[in-house]
C-alpha cells in the first residue's frame, strides 16, 4: 500500500476511534423536567403556613394561593422501621400546576362555543395531557429588554416594557411563524427566561416574579391569532405553557382590576378545550433540542372536580 494511502488509512482509524465511543456514550433520546419544588411549611393557624418554620430550603413563592402546608401524621409502625405518612395542604394553581377547561366559567354573554369546555381535572384523558411540543422562545426579546435595566425587571414599563404593545411577548407574528407546526394535539410551550425569578418573590403576587404585573406571556394579538389559525385549519392544540406564574401577559390579567378583557388566553382558550401549564421550569433546556422532537408528558392530579392541580411536567426529547 502506498505509503501516503497507509497514513490517511491511520488517521481515519483514529478519528473513528475517538468518534464512536463519545456517539455512543451519548443517548439520541433526553428527559428535560419542566417542573419547580413546592416549598412547604408546617402549620400555624389552622390550615395556614407558618412561614417561619419552612421544610429543607423552602421560601414563599409569588402565587395567587396561600404556601403549602406540610403536616406530619403518626408513623405507621412495622417490625423493621415505620412508614412516615404526611398531609398536604395546597392550592390547586400553586407552583408548577395545570389549569384544566373548568377552571374559567365565561359569561353567558361571552361564551363563544356552542358547547364550552367544562371538564376538570378528573375528566381529562391521557390525549389531553401529552403532545408534541411546538417551542415558541422569546428569550432574547426578554433578555434584551431587561438588560436595558441592569438585567432586573422594573414594574415602571419605563424601564422594563412587557406591555402587548412593546412586542417583548408572544405576539401574533410569533403564532405566524409556527403556523405551519399547527397540529392537533400540539402542546405550544413558551421560553422566556423568566423562570429564573421564580424564587425571588412571595408569598403573595410581590416581587420580581410578578413585577407589578409587569412580565410577558401570550399577547392579545397572539391569542386571537392562534384561535384564527385554528378555525381556518379545523384543528384544536392542547394548550398553553409558559415559564411564569400564568400564560397571559402580566398587563393583561393585572389591569384594569381583574376587569372585563383580563386574561385572554383563559378566557377564549379554556372554553376551547385548551389546558394551561404554568410556572414551568428549564425550559431552556427545550431550545437545545432537535427542533420538533420534543414530547410532552403532564402528570397532573387527578382529583374529581378539580379546576387544575399540581403537576410533574416532563418532556422527551432528541438532541441535534
Amino acid at each position: 500500500m502506498p505509503r501516503t494511502r497507509w497514513y490517511a488509512l491511520v488517521l481515519w482509524l483514529i478519528a473513528v476511534t475517538a468518534w464512536v465511543p463519545q456517539t455512543l456514550a451519548q443517548p439520541r433520546h433526553f428527559v428535560v423536567d419542566l417542573t419547580h419544588p413546592i416549598p412547604t411549611f408546617q402549620q400555624g393557624d389552622v390550615g395556614q403556613a407558618d412561614l417561619s418554620k419552612p421544610f429543607g430550603s423552602s421560601r414563599p413563592i409569588a402565587s395567587f394561593s396561600p404556601q403549602a402546608v406540610l403536616i406530619g401524621l403518626p408513623n405507621f409502625p412495622t417490625g423493621d422501621g415505620h412508614f412516615a405518612l404526611n398531609r398536604i395542604i395546597l392550592g390547586e394553581h400553586h407552583g408548577t400546576h395545570l389549569d384544566a377547561p373548568g377552571h374559567y366559567i365565561t359569561k353567558p354573554e361571552t361564551t363563544e362555543m356552542p358547547s364550552p369546555d367544562r371538564r376538570t381535572t378528573d375528566q381529562l384523558e391521557s390525549k389531553d395531557l401529552t403532545g408534541p411540543v411546538v417551542l415558541l422562545d422569546i428569550a432574547r426579546r426578554i433578555q434584551a429588554e431587561l438588560d436595558k435595566n441592569g438585567g432586573t425587571p422594573d414594574p415602571d414599563a419605563k424601564k422594563t416594557n412587557f406591555s402587548d404593545a412593546s412586542g417583548n411577548v408572544v405576539t401574533a407574528a410569533d403564532i405566524d411563524a409556527i403556523a405551519g407546526q399547527l397540529a392537533d394535539g400540539v402542546w405550544l410551550i413558551v421560553h422566556t427566561g423568566w423562570s429564573r425569578f421564580y424564587w425571588q418573590s412571595g408569598p403573595g403576587l410581590e416581587g420580581p416574579y410578578i413585577n407589578g404585573f409587569n412580565f410577558p406571556g401570550v399577547s392579545k394579538a397572539a391569542v386571537d391569532r392562534l384561535i384564527a389559525l385554528e378555525d381556518q385549519k379545523r384543528i384544536r392544540i392542547n394548550g398553553l405553557g409558559a415559564d411564569q406564574i400564568q400564560v397571559d401577559t402580566g398587563a393583561n390579567a393585572g389591569a384594569p382590576q381583574f376587569g372585563k378583557g383580563t386574561f385572554p388566553a383563559h378566557v377564549r382558550g379554556l372554553q376551547r378545550g385548551w389546558k394551561m401549564l404554568e410556572n414551568l421550569a428549564n425550559t431552556e433546556l427545550l431550545a437545545q433540542a432537535r427542533p420538533g422532537s420534543c414530547t410532552l408528558f403532564v402528570g397532573a392530579l387527578k382529583h374529581v372536580g378539580g379546576s387544575g392541580g399540581a403537576a410533574r411536567v416532563f418532556a422527551q426529547c432528541e438532541r441535534p
